[in-house]
This record gives C-alpha cells, structure tokens and sequence, in this order.
C-alpha cells in the first residue's frame, strides 16, 4: 500500500488532499507538490477513524496549534484528561500529543484517540521507559525490539505522527559537555537516551536502528517528528553546538524517511531569546529542505514561571512569522506541575492567539477580525461576544461593565470614542 507521501510522489491527489486544499483555500495541486516536496504534511493514520478534521501543515498554510496533554505517575485521572482533550479542541487545537506515563497510560491514549477529531501525536520512548520500569528494569536496558514494539502497539491503536529522537547521537552530546550549558539536557526522551549510550557506550540505539524504525511507520503511514533531544532549556544556552549537531542530523535523517516514502516532521527549541529565533528557524529551513517546523513555544525567558503561556506565544508568533509551521502549546504550569484543564484551555488560547497573528501577516482569516472591528463600530456587544475566542470570559467582563441603559462600557461610558462618532453622524 502506497503512503501519501509515495501517492504525492507519483502525482496521485487524495482525498485528504482535496480536503486540505479546501481547507486552505489552496489548489489540490499545491498540497500534492508540497507533500512530494516534503514541505508539508498531513498526518494521517489510517486507523484512526475518528479523525474527521484532517489538517496539512507546511508551508504556505496556516499555522497550526498542538496541546499535550496526558498523565503522570502521580496524578492518574481518565476522566480528567478526557475534559483536557474537550477543552483543546473547544478552544481551537489542531492536535494534541497524549505524553501520558503512569498504569493508566494504555487506556488514556487508546481513549483520546477514539473521541479525537483531530491528529493524535505521542512519544513512544515514554511507555517504553515505563513499560521497563514495571518489570524492574531501568531505561538503560532497552533492546529495540522493546522500542519497535511499543511503535507497533500505538499504530495499530491510531496514532498519527510519533517523536521518535533518533537525531542526538554520542557526537552531539560531546559537543554540548566540551561547550558546556547551563541546563544539560531538558527532554525527557533526550535524558532516557543519554543515559542509555553512557551505560552501553553504543551510539543511541534510535539512530542506529532508523531504518527499522522507518520501516515499521510506513507500513501504518505513520508521520515521523523527528525530536529535538538536545533543544536548550535555558535561553543562555541556545543555539550551541549540541543543538546545531543534532539538526544538521536531522537534515540527514528527514531525507532517509523522505527516501522511505515517510512524511516528515522536524521538531526544534525550546528556550531561545527573540534575537535568535529567526536564525534558528532559517537553520532548519536550509538544513532540512524545507520540512515543517513543530516548535516548543518557544519560550523567550526563563523568568516567568505561572506565565510560560505568555512567553511561549511570543516565542511562536516570532518563530511562525519567520516560517515556523506547527506550535507547540506551553501551559501556565509549565517547569512547575502537571497541567490541569484551566491550564490546557489558557495554554491553547495563548498558542491560538499566536498562531492567527501570523495568519493575518499571510492574508489568512482576516475575515474574522473584520467582523469583529465592524461589530465593534456598531456597538454590537453580543456579536463581539460571539466572535470572541474565549466567549464566556468575553461575557463576563461584559456583564460586569454594563453602565445603566447606555450601549456603552465602565471604561469610557459617555465619552465612548464610538459612541461620539455615531451621534456626529447621525447628526
């Protein structure tokens, strides 16, 4: 069976195509260069057949939001992460990643996959890591076979693109200690690995079984989003040279899965200041021809814990205005503790807000804002409302500003600009 990107190749348009050149506005033409090209992706795993918002991501379309989601070993409630997968797509969320760990985790990812109208995204290594840990075994002594079939497991339950960190390889993890950082390694996937090649003295296993790894996705049109295993996790320590070893891997191996027949994601930081952000996009654009960047915020200062959903959407309207395809959210709760759902839906409205600001720049949905500007020259408050991205909240400070009979509110009253401008007119 062919895969989309092998479809592309070959000049055949699909319906998930068609469906994302609708989407966008775009010809069926377009979608299908772009994914031949392996500039844009819809992921898209053919057992997941509650998927019905299918999306591309890549270039020339709109920026596109993900909301992680999942448990812990210390906070294990299914009926919670449901409401969090509720919230996500209640608030916008073009996918979300189940990164759950904890006995539990089975039965969440199966569950979010099976009420997810959008792509499922996961990290297999985490269950694998787990799944050792309930047999006494510690991460060090994975085997690949142990790897490959957790990926197998979680393709037939559905999931449509995976982190696989197949790029840090014991080369790039010399660079980072020669160079040395502030913060080491943040990813929890990049720490299982690391501690793996220290143990065995092997090179990481992810990178030296690839081709298996390729293999086993392009028999379930799985997407790979090849991760970022060294990403910075402090700002003082981007763009180093255990990063830029891993991405010109990543360049490396994007093309292998290209070769493959496999749609390709290239995960990037992390913790950049703002003066960096574009370098690093550009980086990933040269060296990885072009494949859709899926950023983590990124988050521009490490100052403000409770607000990294604030530091996160600067970070990825910065990074989307110079080319970046896909955001990662960052919740409030983000370096402090498991996000709860008022923390999903605040993570997900910071990241969408990012994302339509950059839609605007590339003359996507402007519609929207126009509705809102001339509902706002018509002092039409319950459409404004209904315009809004959070409605309730939209409602509530609405509710509490209402000043008598006057179509007006507590922060002007009388002297609305508006108001005064339609008395002129009317004379």
């Amino acid at each position: 069976m062919e895969t989309i990107k092998e479809k592309a190749a070959n000049g055949i348009i699909t319906e998930e195509m068609e469906i994302v050149a609708k989407e966008e506005a775009l010809s069926p033409e377009y979608i299908m260069k772009g994914i031949a090209e392996g500039t844009i992706v819809i992921p898209f795993n053919k057992k997941h057949t509650s998927l019905k918002k299918i999306k591309g991501i890549g270039k020339g379309l709109r920026v596109k939001i993900n909301a992680n989601i999942g448990t812990s070993p210390y906070h294990m409630d299914l009926e919670e992460e449901i409401e969090k997968l509720e919230i996500a797509l209640k608030f916008g969320t073009d996918s979300v990643m189940d990164l759950s760990l904890g006995s539990i985790l089975n039965n969440v990812r199966k569950e979010i996959i099976n009420r997810a109208p959008v792509m499922v995204g996961t990290v297999p290594i985490y269950q694998v890591g787990f799944e050792l840990s309930k047999k006494k075994k510690s991460i060090e002594e994975m085997k690949i076979e142990d790897f490959l079939s957790v990926i197998r497991e979680q393709a037939e339950d559905g999931v449509d693109f995976m982190t696989i960190h197949s790029g840090i390889t014991m080369d790039a993890v010399n660079s980072m200690e020669k160079e040395g950082r502030i913060l080491d390694i943040v990813s929890r996937g990049g720490a299982f690995l690391v501690k793996w090649m220290k143990k065995n003295g092997k090179e990481n296993p992810l990178f030296t079984y690839y081709d298996e790894i390729i293999s086993l996705l392009k028999e379930y049109d799985v997407t790979i989003s090849i991760g970022d295993g060294m990403r910075p996790g402090a700002v003082l320590d981007s763009t180093d040279r255990g990063q830029i070893q891993e991405l010109l891997n990543l360049g490396e191996l994007a093309q292998k899965a290209w070769d493959a027949g496999v749609q390709v994601i290239i995960e990037g930081p992390g913790h950049i200041p703002l003066n960096e952000i574009e370098a690093n996009v550009l980086l990933e654009k040269k060296l990885c021809q072009g494949a859709p960047f899926y950023v983590l915020g990124p988050i521009v200062t490490d100052i403000a814990p409770g607000y990294d959903h604030i530091t996160g959407a600067i970070g990825g309207a910065l990074a989307a205005l110079y080319g970046a395809d896909f955001l990662c959210y960052v919740t409030p709760s983000e370096h402090l503790k498991l996000p709860d759902t008022n923390d999903v839906k605040l993570g997900v409205i910071a990241s969408k807000i990012a994302a339509h600001a950059v839609d605007i720049v590339r003359g996507k949905d402007t519609e929207w804002d126009r509705k809102m500007s001339e509902s706002r020259k018509r002092l039409d408050w319950e459409e404004q409302i209904n315009l809004s991205l959070d409605k309730e909240k939209a409602r509530g400070y609405r509710e509490s500003s209402e000043i008598g009979e006057e179509n007006v509110c507590t922060m002007c009253g009388k002297y609305c600009a508006i108001k005064q401008i339609i008395e002129a007119e009317k004379g």
